[in-house]
Parts: structure tokens; C-alpha cells; sequence
């Protein structure tokens, strides 16, 4: 494990800060959109003043590669709070929806008003994006948040309790640091939004604690997310090179990570040589070496995925050795549904490879597991794409591509089922903390029409409020 010794948070602390946090919320400090300007633009301000810090910082937890924490983990912070600063006046209009004529005068109006104080609760994989994703839709919302970042990456948790004091504003924003005892705390607490990272097994112990609270949660759990590989209607090449980039980003410890890949039988072995020739791009003196730019498995881990390698009854055709803690990427081909591979979300840098007769098994195999946080296709068929669209559930579907969908501000990122609900990412993150309102101004003038509602009631009043029943129905 990393030596790096994290201080905990102080259990009464922890209560003087939720107390503080809800002082400033009542206060209304947070509303002016101003101040939510302001906060955004010192947040994106964060990121940039210390982006060699955060590096630095998670490369001594885990040794994560300084191209992939840009990629993926800290720039895009900056434009999506660039974003937010930029667009929340337009966010928090109120909206004027259409309604009968009978009611035009009476200002029905949609107020966009920010829930409340919120807990973020972010996982080590990706500690950066995680925590301040979430909280750009905090901020543009209006809503005070505490940061739980994961005390598995202790010098990035470390690093959140020294930065956001400085550049946020204490009153409104605070981090809280520690392991199960201090996230247990967090969960008495009554909070208006709970927005949790992390495993499904976690996530149902977090959401537990929220229906006791009556809290809305937004739950960014993982699954096994598969690809299909339409080998007939693709570049099997390009599809090997960007499923194993996909795949070797962080060790493969990515909630969004290509879990299993379903390739036609007849193409499995084309397929895997072209793995081969990516893998010797990506590695030209092997993933081990002191040149490699792979991304170390976290130290917590270790054990549990050399045991996977060991377990497997598919054929290992690429990688499988270890050094350091780094584990080369793993492929292997002819795994059986059954395999040891196919029981969880592996979360590592193997990559299962399930021989499948034609698209529709693909179909039927992704739909006998839980529902997956993304799914990818590599074709260029519109049949096969309308069949993934409409014959599976997923959170996301990526034709073409593996990652990428946690780039995308201008789409909702989350889950489905068992791979979490609720969302983020752009104006999906500022909804997220955001109650719509809604308001109406019944004017006296209209007494005339509701005087048929009191007491004693009538056959003439009865007429007057079932007249809506009668109504025609059109017949299709």
C-alpha cells in the first residue's frame, strides 16, 4: 500500500463542518449567480495552478501515468467549469411551460432552485474528475458541498484537503478525509443530495443510508461493459488498437473500461493478431520495461488480479506477467461465458475474449448480465448499430470507441440499473443538484371559476369539474 500517511478527519469536525455548510446554504451566499461565477472560475483556476502537484501526487499513490491523469482525470475540469460559469445564468431561467387558456393568468413558472448542502463521494481511480465533476454541477446549482475524496490515494486525498481551502470558499466547500468510519459519519448526516462513485456493492451500503435520510442519491457505479466487434463491417485493426488503448488506460481500472469483448468465431484469431501488432505499437520493448508507459495496478489490487490470470481456463495470447507492480495488459481468447473472467466486473488489464457465432448471441449474452455502465460497437452497419440501440440497455452506447464517453459535456454520463442512476457532465450535472420548482399565482379574479368547489357541493358543481372525462378521444 502507498506509505503516504493520510490524516483523518476528526468525527466532531466532521459535524461542525456539515453544520457550517448548512449555515452557509440558509444564509443564501450560495444563490447570487456571481458568486456561482466566481467559485467556478476559481475551481478551474485550481486544476491549472497545480496540475504538476496532482500528477505528482497520484503517480506516488499508484504510479498513473502523467498523460492519462491529463486525458481523462484533470483537464477536462477546466472547460467544463469554463462551461458552467459561462452558461449557468441561462440554466437557472425560469422556465414558463405552455398551459390551458382557462389558467394563462395565473405565472405558472418553473423555478430552478439548488437542493441543498450535498456529499461527494469519489473513488481513487479517477480522484480528480470524479470529485470536481460532480462539483461544477454543485456550484453552478448554487449548492454548498462537502469532497469525501478515497483514502486509497492517500497523497491525492492529502492534496484535496490542502487546495480547496485556498481556492474555494471554506464557508461553502470543504473536503473530509478518512476511511470507513469517517464515510459512515458522512451518511448520519442529513444531507440534500448524496452523489457516490465506487463499486455496487458500496453503492447499495450508501444508498441504504440514504433512504433512511429520504436523501436523493446519484449512484456512478461500473459493471462488466462489454464490446462487439462486428468483424464484417468494421476495420478489425483500428477496433484491436483502440479496444486495448481502452483498455490499458489506467491499468484497466476504469468504471467505463472495455470489460469483455465478443468477436465472431470466424474472426477471433484476426482479431488477436491484430491485438498483437497494437500491443507491439503501444510496448515496442515490452509493457515491463523501465520505456513502458503503463500505468502500475493499485497495490490493493494486485493479489486479486494475478489470482484472475491464474484462474482463467481461456488461452493467454498476450502479456499475463508481472513486475513491480505493473502487470502487463492480458489478453485472452476462447473464454467461456462460465470463466472465472466472465463472473464480475474484472476492473484490471485483461481483456476476455468471447468467440460468438453472429450478433444476435453477442445480443444475448450482454443481456444475461446486469446492465452495463457503457456499451461499445465497432461497425459501420446500421442494422447492427439499431440492433445494440434498441435490443440492449446500457447507460451509454459508443459506436467505435472505447472512453470516450466520459469526454463528452454535452451528453449525461450515469448509469442504468445495477450500474448505478442519475447523472453528470455539462448541464446534466447542474440538473442534478437542481430542484425544479414549480409556482403558480391563482388570482383572485378566478373565484368565480373555483366557487363551484365549496362545500355544500351540487349536481351543477359536479358537472362543472367532470366535464374534462367527457372529452373526445382521438382514435389513434
Amino acid at each position: 500500500m502507498p506509505s503516504t500517511a493520510l490524516k483523518h478527519t476528526d468525527l466532531g469536525e466532521i459535524e461542525k463542518i456539515h453544520a457550517r455548510l448548512r449555515a452557509t446554504f440558509d444564509s443564501g451566499k450560495t444563490l447570487p449567480l456571481a458568486y456561482r461565477r466566481q467559485q467556478l472560475l476559481q475551481l478551474a483556476r485550481l486544476v491549472q495552478d497545480n496540475t504538476q502537484a496532482m500528477q505528482e501526487a497520484i503517480y506516488k499513490d499508484y504510479r498513473k501515468q502523467p498523460l492519462e491523469v491529463a486525458l481523462g482525470d484533470t483537464t477536462p475540469i477546466i472547460p467544463a467549469a469554463l462551461r458552467a460559469a459561462e452558461k449557468v445564468e441561462e440554466w437557472t431561467k425560469p422556465e414558463k411551460p405552455e398551459v390551458e387558456e382557462w389558467r394563462s393568468s395565473w405565472d405558472t413558472t418553473i423555478y430552478k432552485v439548488p437542493k441543498g448542502v450535498a456529499v461527494i463521494i469519489s473513488p481513487w481511480n479517477f480522484p480528480y474528475i470524479l470529485s470536481f465533476g460532480p462539483l461544477v454541477g454543485a456550484i453552478a446549482a448554487g449548492c454548498p458541498a462537502i469532497l469525501k475524496p478515497s483514502e486509497h490515494t492517500p497523497s491525492v486525498a492529502a492534496l484535496f484537503a490542502e487546495l480547496v481551502p485556498k481556492y474555494l470558499d471554506p464557508e461553502a466547500y470543504a473536503v473530509v478525509n478518512g476511511a470507513v468510519v469517517e464515510t459512515a459519519k458522512l451518511l448520519e448526516l442529513k444531507f440534500d443530495h448524496i452523489f457516490f462513485t465506487g463499486s455496487t456493492n458500496v453503492g447499495r451500503i450508501v444508498a441504504a443510508a440514504a433512504a433512511k435520510q429520504l436523501t436523493p442519491t446519484t449512484l456512478e457505479l461500473g459493471g462488466k461493459s462489454p464490446v462487439f466487434v462486428d468483424a464484417e463491417n468494421t476495420d478489425i485493426e483500428l477496433a484491436a488498437k483502440r479496444v486495448l488503448w481502452g483498455r490499458q488506460i489506467n491499468a484497466g481500472q476504469v468504471c467505463v473500461s472495455p470489460d469483455y469483448i465478443l468477436v465472431p468465431r470466424s474472426h477471433q484469431d484476426a482479431f488477436v493478431a491484430a491485438i498483437q501488432k497494437a500491443y507491439k505499437q503501444f510496448y515496442p520493448d515490452g509493457a515491463l520495461e523501465s520505456s513502458s508507459t503503463l500505468t502500475a495496478v493499485h497495490p490493493s489490487a494486485q493479489e486479486r488480479v494475478k489470482a484472475l490470470i491464474a484462474r482463467t481456463k481461456g488461452e493467454v495470447v498476450v502479456g499475463g506477467k508481472e513486475k513491480e507492480g505493473r502487470i502487463e495488459p492480458t489478453v485472452v481468447k476462447n473464454v467461456d461465458v462460465k470463466d472465472a473472467l466472465m463472473e464480475g466486473e474484472i476492473f484490471a488489464p485483461i481483456m476476455p475474449i468471447v468467440p460468438v457465432d453472429n450478433v444476435d448471441e453477442a445480443i444475448k449474452i450482454i443481456r444475461s448480465y446486469s446492465t452495463p455502465l457503457v456499451i461499445h460497437v465497432f461497425t459501420e452497419s446500421a442494422e447492427t448499430k439499431d440492433k445494440f440501440l434498441y435490443g440492449t440497455r446500457s447507460g451509454t452506447l459508443v459506436l467505435n470507441d472505447t472512453f470516450m464517453e466520459l469526454g463528452v459535456h454535452e451528453t449525461p454520463f450515469g448509469g442504468l440499473g445495477d450500474s448505478g442512476f442519475g447523472s453528470f457532465s455539462g448541464k446534466y450535472g447542474f440538473d442534478t443538484f437542481t430542484h425544479q420548482r414549480s409556482y403558480i399565482n391563482v388570482p383572485l379574479a378566478a373565484e368565480p371559476f373555483l366557487g363551484h368547489r365549496y362545500p355544500p357541493y351540487t349536481e351543477e358543481g359536479y358537472k362543472f369539474f367532470a366535464a374534462g372525462a367527457s372529452q373526445k378521444i382521438p382514435d389513434n
